[in-house]
């Protein structure tokens, strides 16, 4: 069990909070580049501090502090312009460095003062990658946005699921280093939500934990399996510091606040050999938002992998009370990501950086991470593989509209997808 002071201090992530200033230290993915398309401007909370996301005319990305400077309005409801977001209030206009750079009545009646020229609001920067915006909060100089290899992956149909869920960040990415839950909560329960009480999938009689560069490595064998298995031999990667990397697609848990977290997923599909060559533009990944909440019975969805994982996530409540807890052996990832985060606390004290900061030009080029069915993803498989032909089985709500645009790049009608069987879900989700 953890202490109570350092319960506190691992999930409390507000300005100022020493967790705070360590995730600080990171790149954050916060939204979809094609979530713009309609509306330029989105309210958003990060790190505990209240923002506005926008795109302004010139094509120009703004991260700034959602209330203005002036009589601290709303600038969720302002408007963008050829630079930056103007506040409905009284017009005054600000760049994405936060500079104020109009203010109509003041800049007209005495411009001899020149007023703006004084005025600045919280900003962040934000660039665009892979179809996903990233936000930067910490101290300058900035670190390098990572040029993870798996972005750079061609051949293949990408989307982006955003969820809201209601807990602490910390025990969500607990959950990229924990093997076993794989077993129950996605396999086993999927059997029982299908009203059958068997059989169950193949135990599992061994995990192993292992740290490298950019995170950790969990590694497994279960009773059908040995010591040559992919998934022991190589494993999966809890990615550093917030996200689960599996090889065709990535789950971030980006802190909203000590209460709240947001679910980012950017998925890969490897097209059919048939269909190649495919191409999909970075500002055409489709973004949509994912229930996790049955609308009709108000109870959580248990359908899809990741809604399960919500479930188990907020069902330790808010924040986790780590003092009561009791961990095993199948845990030691777990307590392993626990003890490299209080030691980055200590090397962020002495003005170093923390793990997996990259700030090398030529480090930062296709950072390649362990994938455990890499083969797979780089020559792609034939059109006739079934496995191509199951739904999208990690969350609920996927819209038709993207439904039939996979369906498109993958060179298949609508009548062939299949939903997959409850005894593989946990292989059409995870590889086995």
């Amino acid at each position: 069990m953890l202490p109570e002071s350092q319960n506190k201090l691992l999930t409390s992530v507000g300005p100022g909070t020493p967790m705070g200033e360590l995730l600080r230290r990171y790149w954050w993915p916060i939204a979809g580049v094609s979530e713009f398309d309609g509306n330029p401007v989105k309210a958003m909370r990060l790190l505990g501090e209240d923002l506005v996301l926008y795109k302004d005319l010139g094509g120009k990305y703004g991260l700034v502090d959602r209330h203005c400077p002036h009589r601290r309005a709303d600038l969720s409801y302002g408007f963008v312009e050829q630079c930056g977001l103007r506040c409905n209030y009284h017009g005054w206009l600000y760049d994405e460095t936060g500079q104020c750079i109009e203010q109509p009545y003041e800049d007209t009646a005495h411009p001899e003062v020149d007023l703006k020229a004084k005025i600045r609001t919280t900003a962040y920067p934000v660039q665009a990658k892979a179809g996903l915006l990233w936000a930067y909060l910490g101290p300058q100089p900035a670190p390098l946005l990572p040029d993870w290899e798996f972005f750079n992956f061609q051949q293949g149909f990408r989307q982006i699921v955003i969820s809201d869920v209601p807990c602490n960040w910390l025990q969500c990415q607990e959950n990229s280093i924990d093997p076993v839950h794989f077993e129950w909560m996605h396999s086993n329960w999927s059997v029982r939500l299908n009203n059958a009480t068997g059989p169950y999938t193949p135990t599992h009689i061994k995990v192993d934990f292992t740290e490298f560069d950019y995170g950790f490595q969990y590694k497994r064998i279960k009773a059908d399996t040995n010591e040559l298995d992919p998934l022991w031999t190589t494993g999966r990667v809890c990615l550093w510091p917030n996200a689960l990397y599996t090889g065709d697609h990535i789950e971030y848990r980006v802190p909203v606040d000590d209460e709240n977290t947001l679910s980012v997923g950017w998925f890969y599909d490897r097209v059919p050999r048939e269909s190649e060559p495919y191409h999909q533009d970075d500002d055409k990944i489709p973004t949509w938002h994912g229930p996790i909440k049955d609308e009709k019975t108000g109870r959580w969805i248990t359908s899809h992998v990741m809604n399960q994982d919500f479930i188990a996530w907020v069902g330790q409540g808010a924040i986790a009370d780590r003092t009561q807890e009791h961990l095993g052996a199948s845990d030691r990832g777990v307590a392993a990501i626990r003890r490299r985060f209080l030691a980055d606390l200590e090397a962020i004290k002495e003005g170093k950086d923390p793990k997996a900061v990259i700030r090398d030009p030529e480090v930062n080029r296709n950072i390649e991470v362990p994938i455990a069915f890499r083969k797979a993803l780089q020559e792609g498989k034939s059109i006739n593989d079934k496995d191509l032909r199951k739904r999208f089985v990690f969350q609920a709500g996927q819209p038709e509209s993207v439904k039939l645009a996979f369906e498109a790049a993958m060179g298949f009608v609508s009548e062939t997808v299949v939903d997959a069987d409850s005894r593989e879900f946990e292989k059409a989700a995870f590889g086995r």
